[in-house]
């Protein structure tokens, strides 16, 4: 499924496009590159009809792809800036990694009319932790580029060598630092990267609820929760 209506929370359409291959690629808990394709012609094929489901009920679009938006091809976006023009679109959610941070305004320029708002994936805000996730960069020293920058970003949880204080601490720190915070309750998937049942049981039997009911959370128990797969 690449194309969902969220009717409840945070309401949007989402769809789920193909895209190039991921420009960092190095992510050791991520098998979504698995969906990526190195021929234009078939992304195309693939996103075209996707995109055609989008109707613009609430006026609020999110796009993601196996990378971020500089991973889409042209063809694809250009499709996109037509559909945001066609259905009236106001605010738009892309996914971008944090090489790109010099480019985000080559993408709000193809939206005048429309906010833009970008996610990071940035997991955790230990750097140590997310250095053995696959993403060694130290936050301090891009904090205020990223929390000028992003709207949001995807906090991940339940995983192997994580702890109970860390979850916490990623959570009030999200909060503090963006309008919006995802968390992803971390899901098996054949990569190195494991998840931890017991902690997992404890962040669900002691967050689930509170995070479920706060103005500022999505919480992802299920990395199907959003509707948009392809596995």
């Amino acid at each position: 499924m690449r194309y969902n209506l969220i009717t409840e929370k945070f309401p949007r359409e989402i769809v789920l496009l193909k895209g190039k291959n991921c420009s960092y690629g190095k992510c050791k808990f991520c098998n979504y590159t698995e969906d990526n394709d190195s021929n234009v012609n078939n992304l195309i094929k693939t996103n075209t009809p996707v995109l055609a489901q989008i109707t613009g009920i609430y006026q609020i679009l999110e796009v993601i792809n196996s990378g971020n938006v500089f991973d889409l091809d042209d063809t694809t976006l250009q499709m996109i800036q037509s559909i945001v023009e066609e259905k009236q679109i106001k605010i738009i959610y892309f996914e971008c990694y944090l090489n790109h941070l010099h480019k985000f305004e080559q993408i709000r320029s193809l939206f005048p009319n429309c906010e833009v708002r970008f996610r990071l994936g940035l997991e955790t805000f230990d750097d140590n932790f997310r250095s053995y996730l696959g993403k060694p960069f130290t936050y301090n020293q891009l904090a205020s580029k990223v929390e000028t920058n992003y709207y949001s970003v995807c906090l991940m949880v339940g995983i192997k060598g994580q702890t109970r204080e860390q979850i916490v601490r990623d959570i009030e720190l999200g909060l503090e630092k963006f309008q919006q915070i995802t968390v992803n309750v971390f899901v098996d998937n054949g990569t190195a990267i494991i998840a931890d049942a017991d902690l997992k049981r404890w962040f669900i039997q002691t967050w689930a609820k509170k995070l479920q009911k706060h103005p500022k959370v999505e919480l992802l128990i299920d990395n199907k929760d959003l509707g948009v797969f392809e596995q």
